[in-house]
């Protein structure tokens, strides 16, 4: 079941009782059972962790836990579309509950024991959140590698770089991608902050001051697969600050998406025609047949512009008085979801990438008229004639002027009309060596003349390639014993809770 059929499923409900007010339940209500939509299993293991913990320091009675156990395995078998959820309840942890009384009454009595309502239903906020945090790092590391991919393709691909969309240098296609690769990888680094911060539990507090009761939080904790412990009880409770750092991070994620998605959208168009995305990501005109729209990259502009007003209402939220509930209900729905629409703009955006088609060609004419050689120029006659900087760059600004207005090719500037230029503004001629000037109108020897850490050059290229395929490597291979990890805690739970159970 989908989110959209699901809150169609809630929306469908009809209540009969004059108890809540009606408003109540068709708003708040409704909000916070939905819930359990991305709490629905995260919290039936949340209540296995805390009765086997309960039974283990013989808090509970071994017996009613077993049959408790057993209860809460039943719940945890039943698809999602077919459970109980009743709006009248309030929440989707009142519906277990409830589910759980019917099934055995007397049992499901012990449920409660040291534990408060938000506390169990954190547990499933931070499991579902961690889960989502880790699907994107995976999500990112395949984009990552993409890039890369592409940048090896396109090592030898000279463009013009651009600047305030103006031609600025020339450079390769490979440069241009790795300068996203980078900030992903920053990314990559901020999630895995994230995650290390919010896989901690707030299990076995009892409330905000904590418990009389002899309660394991470790124990909950291993059991869970968490890191550790949040320490403080209240802290535990209430941590406002933990969903505005990740949608913060999810957000800016987006956006240094969103900066290659303008770009390609603007290269998409037939003044650039640098590039050709594939049919599968466009969606035709209904009435320009000559149109092919790039709706994805819209799409990913436009989710990217959502997603900062969901940070900001992250923002909002937190900022109440401590101990508020408002700063978490709402955050249980839209964190998720928009973690969700993440992955999957990451995934969008992958595929883009692997499938769109360079037009070399096209990018290599742009030289003819760009005047992207200037600096360049400029840097040849300060070292050929010791000239300061200053000087040479206002000598090259009135020879591109001079060029531009005669419609003269950069190619075709030679040592002469360098001269005519030099002695108009400074009284001599410069004469530089000619070979020196038709080097630094090279295109391809301007980029690899870019020997530097940093640069554009192929040395310089494919060692940033093998640094950052480093880089994603070492995520990739946090990122999979961490998965393996939580994946054997959640297996072993389910078996405690069978033995424990007696099935």
């Amino acid at each position: 079941m989908d989110y959209t059929n699901f809150m169609n499923s809630l929306y469908a409900k009809k209540e009969s009782k004059s108890y809540p007010a009606p408003e109540l339940l068709d708003s708040a209500f409704r909000l916070e059972v939905s819930s359990a939509f991305y709490f629905f299993h995260e919290l039936s293991l949340a209540d296995m962790a805390h009765v086997l913990m309960l039974m283990e320091k013989d808090i509970i009675p071994q017996k009613a836990g077993s049959r408790l156990l057993k209860t809460l395995l039943k719940a945890h078998n039943i698809p999602l579309s077919e459970f109980p959820l009743d709006l009248s309840l309030g929440d989707f942890y009142n519906c277990r509950e409830s589910y759980l009384c019917k099934i055995d009454p007397e049992a499901s009595g012990w449920q409660r024991t040291g534990r408060a309502r938000r506390e169990a239903t954190n547990i499933a906020f931070l499991k579902a959140v961690r889960k989502r945090l880790i699907s994107l790092i995976e999500s990112h590391e395949n984009f990552g590698y993409t890039l890369l991919k592409k940048a090896k393709e396109h090592i030898h691909t000279l463009m013009p770089d651009y600047t305030y969309l103006q031609q600025a240098q020339p450079t390769t296609f490979a440069h241009y991608l790795l300068g996203f690769v980078y900030p992903l990888i920053r990314d990559l680094s901020r999630l895995y902050c994230c995650f290390k911060r919010i896989n901690r539990s707030p299990g076995g507090l009892g409330s905000v001051n904590g418990s009389r009761l002899p309660l394991d939080r470790k124990r909950v904790a291993d059991l869970l697969g968490f890191d550790g412990i949040i320490t403080h009880t209240r802290d535990a409770m209430w941590q406002a600050d933990i969903p505005i750092e990740i949608s913060s991070c999810a957000t800016n994620l987006l956006i240094n998406l969103d900066r290659l998605a303008e770009d390609l959208q603007i290269w998409h168009t037939c003044e650039f025609n640098f590039i050709q995305l594939d049919k599968k990501y466009c969606r035709d005109s209904v009435i320009m047949p000559q149109k092919k729209n790039p709706y994805s990259l819209a799409y990913l502009r436009g989710l990217t512009n959502m997603s900062i007003s969901g940070s900001t209402a992250m923002f909002s939220l937190g900022r109440t008085p401590s101990g508020q509930p408002d700063n978490r209900i709402f955050a249980y729905v839209e964190l998720p979801r928009l973690l969700d629409q993440t992955i999957k703009a990451v995934s969008l955006m992958t595929g883009i990438v692997n499938s769109l088609k360079v037009n070399e060609s096209v990018m290599s004419e742009k030289f003819i008229y760009g005047y992207t050689q200037a600096t360049d120029i400029a840097e040849v006659i300060m070292l050929e004639t010791g000239l300061p900087y200053r000087t040479a760059h206002n000598i090259v600004q009135k020879l591109v002027e001079k060029a531009k207005s005669e419609n003269i090719p950069a190619i075709d500037i030679s040592t002469e009309i360098i001269d005519q230029i030099s002695k108009e503004l400074l009284g001599f001629a410069l004469n530089i060596p000619a070979q020196a000037v038709i080097d630094a109108l090279n295109p391809e020897k301007i980029v690899a003349a870019r020997k530097g850490i940093g640069g554009a050059s192929k040395k310089s290229v494919q060692n940033m390639i093998k640094d950052c395929q480093n880089e994603i490597a070492k995520s990739q291979k946090w990122r999979e014993h961490t998965q393996e990890r939580i994946k054997k805690a959640r297996e072993d739970l389910l078996d405690l809770t069978k033995k424990a159970a007696k099935i």
